[in-house]
């Protein structure tokens, strides 16, 4: 008989089925017993009326995998109103053994290091493994909106030779006796790749050594990375990172209603049709009227300032969403695009969804001679490093520009979590380098 997942178990009312999965609860009641097995798409009840199926589970604990074939019953009381009555069970992996913590009752109520310690098997947890797959139906609602954009998926190598990327630690490897470093992020390929493309993105890992130890910064993540070109400046890009958040939330509305359900979302985040926008020095004096602090000077917002700053976008907008664009050319990386009217500040922006920054884009210098100028400004006197990226601009580059999402802290925000480590798989950070 061949295996079927537990949603379609009603289908078959009248039948036998076999089902497979792991044993959620066994309720002992005397003369009767009820089994629930979980798979990976849902439970069944099975219901254990005789000594011989019963004698079947002997001294078998919570998670132990076996296989049920029985007759499907329809049963008001029951949960989903069907249930498997005169059951044959097949002992697949027995487990004998106490769990870290229970995984059958509503909510984890393991702290957060237990948790982590032991994520291998508290990933299984329906909440836990309803997040995750709303991970994946973000990074799918990503490609799936940037595609009917025209953009292309490319991979770009983890493994770089210079650390030139500015703003972040990097993370040293030996590459057969050489010195490598781990990706800070694809930026200067998917600026390459514009070239080839005209639009790009990638959904991969990203390194960041930074010695962080705060509950929204980890040194492994996901980015959501698109790069684009012909642009006439960071408006465009804006414009494009609005219609994917948008993209996002309408792909997961349609596709993942169930796991937003069983995470408690009873409403997505507002993303009006234009998000409203603020300019950086504007936003350092909202920031000293309305609540006092005087940050004019800062070439970056606090956390605190990023949440006020979300508070006043949702009161006086209406979002859930904020740009912050015009950040100081002194705080942005050497390729950012200055803002001709005002060169001090750039053509850039970051994204705040509910008050954190989720996005951090703008328009990039494309032209040769801007770039060996920019690096001149830094200091940067050895072009060898940068001789491959160079090339691609040498040989002429449309104006163009790009953002990144930060896949973990998307999650955090989308479901309030209190650490980005609840979002993330198997978390890297200071202190943690396993499981």
């Amino acid at each position: 008989m061949e295996r079927i997942y537990t949603p379609e178990v009603a289908h078959h009312v009248g039948e036998r089925v076999r089902v497979a999965g792991s044993l959620h609860t066994l309720r002992r009641l005397g003369g009767i017993n009820f089994l629930v097995l979980r798979d990976a798409r849902g439970t069944v009840q099975v219901v254990v009326d005789t000594a011989e199926a019963l004698a079947s589970l002997e001294s078998l604990l919570p998670e132990t995998v076996l296989a049920v074939e029985g007759l499907v019953v329809a049963e008001p009381q029951a949960p989903g109103g069907i249930e498997i009555r005169a059951p044959r069970f097949e002992i697949l992996s027995p487990v004998r053994a106490a769990l870290p913590f229970s995984l059958n009752k509503p909510a984890l109520k393991a702290s957060l290091p237990v948790f982590l310690d032991h994520a291998v098997v508290g990933l299984r947890h329906v909440q836990r493994r309803g997040l995750f797959r709303l991970s994946a139906g973000i990074m799918a609602g990503f490609r799936a909106t940037l595609d009917g954009l025209g953009f292309t998926e490319i991979q770009t190598p983890k493994l770089v030779a210079s650390a030139t990327e500015s703003g972040a630690n990097v993370f040293a490897v030996d590459y057969f006796g050489q010195r490598a470093y781990l990706a800070q992020s694809p930026q200067f390929y998917k600026q390459i790749m514009v070239g080839v493309f005209e639009r790009v993105y990638e959904v991969g890992p990203v390194f960041r050594a930074e010695p962080h130890d705060t509950v929204r910064h980890i040194n492994e993540y996901v980015s959501l990375d698109a790069e684009f070109g012909f642009i006439r400046d960071h408006r465009d890009v804006m414009a494009v990172a609005s219609a994917v958040m948008r993209g996002i939330l309408a792909y997961l509305q349609a596709h993942y209603a169930a796991e937003l359900e069983t995470l408690g979302v009873t409403a997505l985040p507002v993303a009006p049709a234009e998000f409203p926008a603020i300019y950086f020095p504007d936003a350092q004096e909202l920031i000293l009227q309305r609540w006092g602090e005087d940050c004019r000077g800062e070439p970056d917002l606090a956390p605190q300032h990023e949440r006020w700053l979300g508070e006043w976008a949702r009161t006086e907008f209406g979002s859930d969403f904020l740009f912050v664009t015009g950040y100081p050319m002194g705080k942005r990386p050497f390729y950012t695009h200055p803002n001709p009217a005002d060169p001090a500040y750039s053509n850039s922006f970051d994204l705040l969804f509910r008050g954190t920054e989720l996005v951090t884009g703008g328009q990039r210098l494309h032209l040769y001679q801007d770039y060996l100028d920019a690096l001149a400004r830094q200091g940067v006197t050895d072009l060898k490093p940068f001789e491959t990226y160079l090339e691609a601009f040498k040989f002429g580059m449309p104006p163009h520009g790009g953002f990144a999402i930060g896949l973990e802290r998307f999650v955090m925000q989308l479901l309030g979590l209190d650490n980005i480590r609840l979002g993330t798989l198997f978390p890297r950070d200071l202190s943690r380098l396993a499981p």
